[in-house]
């Protein structure tokens, strides 16, 4: 095909699967976008960026900058919730490479009149898209142009940066190229930054071996709100199957007066769109919601898509499941886990148009409730183009709502699930424990294309793992977890009062918990507070202060030459607010080491001191080289340095 266009446009980033999925952002963040640009020849070329939210019909422009080696490169900020288009523009820019040649003839003492003529007519043309005083300017110039008087005027006009502004300001896009058009969504804050809590309601009970309520859990909110927590995330509330209800422990059989597992949804009582009645009814779950967020706290509801055998679904819709021969449906199974009180849905069901409604239905339904917040069950076992349906549904009637996945599964499977649409994940970090290792998974996450669709969601641990190096520890191992997780990423979580308040018995030769609550009623002294917990407390706060923490990607990992040591350097995109984090990966021995500061990227002068203020301590160190002893001990293993130059 014929194509008379001289500007070739390549490589535009940022991408995903060459724009078939949406990068991601918050309100207030910048694209920065980077394309290679080429024209033949050596002519002058021009390129810009065009961008636009789904709301607005024109198209505004942020011209780009040449970098070198024909890399060029812009930036815009997203400023609405919602999707973004922008793509690349570039065109030969005549105007600009008549002023450059004229220039250089100019340098050389040439006489330029026929060049100062040819460029009459780039005046005539910028004129006519110009304000009253850059038209009065260049109407001026028309006439110096044509007067061999005023050469010495023409000439300095010719080339001054005035006239080149002007032409830069209004280029005429002459066989223009444009690449296609790149997909924005852009999430409010908290897809970014945020601090969850989880803990089973119907253990939130003052009396042990009695059934909590949503009351219960409404006693037990400022508990929460104290400690710096900003997302309540609650296990299935619904009604549980008593059809191969399990017993405590996993066991599959139940004696009187077992709870079940909650993610064994459905019994005669109702199914996803039903409150289990022992936990109270839908307006107090309703009251919970208004007064969490009276604290600034969201409810995040467990959005789980599975069925007990007992479930109405099971009834009303049997295509929705698969049937062997003997007339039973096969239990889930994740092996080596297997869930007999469960039955997957069959999603290649012929009545897949109706399922996949009643699910979005059963969204629509929840989030009317007040729920914004889901953390989605398992969603690597349901199919990907399902989950891009339901979200981009969701979306585009309720912007605000947001999807964390749970999907501690393959690599890929968990970077698809982000492409497809879900706002956060669940990641490795659980299971990531030595310098080397956690070092390697923040580059992937931070340094590659995943940071521009996969927001992780850091978890020292869940209900369903209690993770081999947290059993039998110490309190100093539980402060560097929390602190790991706390300053790495931006969003957090954990499962308490488990984790702050450290039990951890585990089933011999298994990360999983002993007595676990997923299957029985557990009673805790809620009110407990120890060391972990202010600790906890203070680094909350410490993120809501400092919005270096606020965010996961802009992280620089210091040298410091001890194993047991690592030290990283964070930032906000204005770098008003930049720290030093330094942690100590021994539970049991201090660790002594020097840490490179990284002063260029702090600008700061070598010649002169700068000051640590350690958050935490309040203590203030002048520090005046580039290398700096510490030692941490496991009392405190941890520095959160503000740095002011």
């Amino acid at each position: 095909m014929q194509n008379q266009k001289r500007v070739v446009i390549d490589y535009v980033y940022p991408k995903i699967n060459n724009g078939d999925f949406y990068i991601k952002r918050v309100v207030g963040e910048v694209v920065a976008v980077d394309a290679n640009v080429l024209g033949d020849g050596h002519d002058i070329i021009a390129a810009s960026v065009l961008y636009k939210h789904e709301s607005e019909k024109k198209w505004s422009e942020t011209r780009m900058n040449l970098i070198g080696n024909d890399e060029w490169k812009a930036a815009f900020t997203v400023e609405k919730q919602g999707y973004y288009a922008y793509k690349v523009e570039a065109w030969v820019d005549y105007a600009l490479n008549w002023q450059h040649g004229i220039q250089r003839k100019i340098e050389d003492n040439q006489h330029v009149k026929s060049e100062l003529l040819e460029g009459m007519e780039f005046l005539k043309t910028t004129s006519k898209k110009s304000n009253d005083a850059e038209k009065k300017y260049l109407d001026r110039l028309k006439e110096v142009f044509e007067n061999e008087q005023h050469y010495q005027e023409a000439i300095k006009e010719a080339t001054s940066k005035k006239l080149h502004d002007i032409f830069t300001k209004y280029p005429e896009k002459k066989l223009a190229n444009n690449s296609k058009e790149y997909p924005v969504y852009v999430d409010r804050l908290k897809a970014r930054f945020s601090t969850w809590y989880e803990f089973f309601p119907r253990s939130a009970s003052q009396q042990p071996g009695v059934h909590g309520t949503f009351k219960d859990c409404e006693r037990l909110l400022p508990k929460v709100a104290k400690m710096g927590f900003d997302t309540l995330y609650f296990p299935p509330i619904h009604p549980i199957g008593e059809v191969n209800r399990k017993g405590k422990n996993n066991t599959t059989t139940a004696y009187e007066g077992d709870v079940g597992s909650t993610w064994g949804i459905g019994s005669q009582y109702g199914g996803h769109k039903d409150i289990n009645q022992q936990l109270g009814s839908i307006e107090d779950f309703k009251a919970l919601i208004k007064k969490a967020k009276e604290l600034n706290i969201e409810i995040a509801m467990d959005y789980a898509l599975q069925a007990a055998p007992d479930h109405p679904w099971v009834k009303e819709h049997p295509d929705w499941f698969k049937w062997r021969p003997d007339g039973t449906v096969q239990y889930a199974e994740n092996p080596p886990k297997k869930y007999q009180d469960i039955l997957p849905i069959y999603w290649e069901t012929k009545d897949y148009k109706n399922l996949w409604q009643e699910c979005l239905d059963t969204l629509f339904y929840w989030i009317d409730c007040g729920i914004n917040v889901f953390r989605v069950d398992n969603p690597h076992t349901k199919p990907y183009y399902f989950w891009n349906w339901i979200i981009n549904e969701v979306k585009a009637k309720h912007p605000d709502v947001l999807f964390l996945a749970e999907a501690f599964t393959r690599p890929k499977v968990m970077q698809q699930l982000g492409k497809q649409g879900y706002t956060q994940s669940y990641t490795y970090f659980t299971w990531r424990n030595n310098k080397q290792e956690l070092i390697e998974y923040i580059e992937e996450l931070t340094k590659t294309e995943q940071r521009e669709y996969m927001r992780p969601n850091f978890w020292p641990n869940t209900p369903d793992i209690n993770p081999y190096h947290l059993q039998g520890a110490n309190e100093s191992k539980y402060i560097q977890r929390y602190v790991l997780a706390a300053t790495l990423s931006s969003n957090i979580g954990i499962y308490g009062p488990v984790f702050e308040q450290m039990i951890d018995a585990a089933i011999p030769g298994k990360e999983e918990y002993l007595n676990s609550e997923k299957f029985q009623l557990c009673y805790y002294d809620w009110y407990k507070e120890n060391k972990l917990t202010t600790i906890i407390t203070k680094v909350n706060q410490l993120r809501h202060q400092n919005e270096a923490l606020q965010q996961t990607n802009n992280i620089k990992f210091c040298y410091i030459e001890n194993n047991n040591l690592m030290a990283f350097y964070k930032w906000n995109d204005a770098k008003t607010n930049e720290l030093l984090i330094i942690i100590s990966l021994d539970p049991y021995y201090s660790q002594q080491g020097s840490v490179k500061v990284p002063l260029n990227d702090l600008k700061i002068n070598q010649e002169r001191a700068y000051q640590m203020h350690d958050l935490v301590t309040e203590s203030v160190y002048n520090w005046y080289n580039e290398w700096n002893y510490v030692e941490l001990h496991p009392t405190l293993p941890f520095h959160i340095f503000k740095i002011t130059k």
